[in-house]
Formats: C-alpha cells, sequence, structure tokens
C-alpha cells in the first residue's frame, strides 16, 4: 500500500453516483482511452491548432482527424472556433488537461 493521501477526492462523493453518471463517467474514459484521441488532446494541450496541422503534427490521415475530432466535440472534451474559413480546435476547459496530467504522473510513478 502506498502512502499517498488519496481522501481528498473521496470527499466529492457522499454517496454512488447514479446509472446515468456512472455510464457517462465510463463514456468519457472510453473516449480518453484511444491511443489516436488521446495524442489529439495531448497536442491541444500545448495550443489550439486546426484539423490540417494536426494531421500533420500527429502523421495522420486528415479523415482520420476530422473523424476523432468530431467524437472529441461530441463528448465536449473540445471546442471549435471559426476564423474565416478556418476552424480552430482547443481543449473544453481544464479538465481533460488535469486528468491527463494526473494520469501520466501515475504511470511514471508506475514505472519508477
Amino acid at each position: 500500500m502506498h502512502d499517498h493521501d488519496c481522501g481528498a477526492g473521496s470527499a466529492l462523493f457522499t454517496s454512488m453516483p447514479g446509472e446515468g453518471e456512472i455510464a457517462a463517467l465510463a463514456e468519457f474514459f472510453r473516449m480518453m482511452g484511444s491511443d489516436t484521441r488521446l495524442k489529439i488532446l495531448l497536442a491541444l494541450d500545448a495550443h489550439e491548432m486546426c484539423a490540417g496541422d494536426l494531421a500533420q503534427a500527429l502523421d495522420m490521415a486528415p479523415s482520420a482527424v476530422s473523424n476523432q475530432l468530431k467524437a472529441l466535440r461530441q463528448a465536449r472534451l473540445i471546442t471549435v472556433r471559426r476564423e474565416g474559413k478556418m476552424l480552430w480546435y482547443r481543449l473544453a476547459d481544464c479538465h481533460p488537461r488535469e486528468i491527463i496530467h494526473l494520469a501520466m504522473s501515475h504511470v511514471a510513478e508506475e514505472q519508477e
């Protein structure tokens, strides 16, 4: 057993979440569980990008990136803004970033 203070987060839930909340949480983790979607989220953590730049940075087909961007938008993990004909994508809020960074910290800790 580790000496980590994991009690701080337990105060968030005073009882077990309902089935709808659990289903939504499972869907959230499913979205975060794809290598491709995770790469896109990590790229957008650095800065706002258009689909073409994402495709090039991740060495992916633009159509594949577009499909993943659509899924991430539907999951409310990213947002888009239009500037002329260009669409610019960014993380929707700080939550995906915080969860990714916390998970990265956890993974790095396990590898020590």
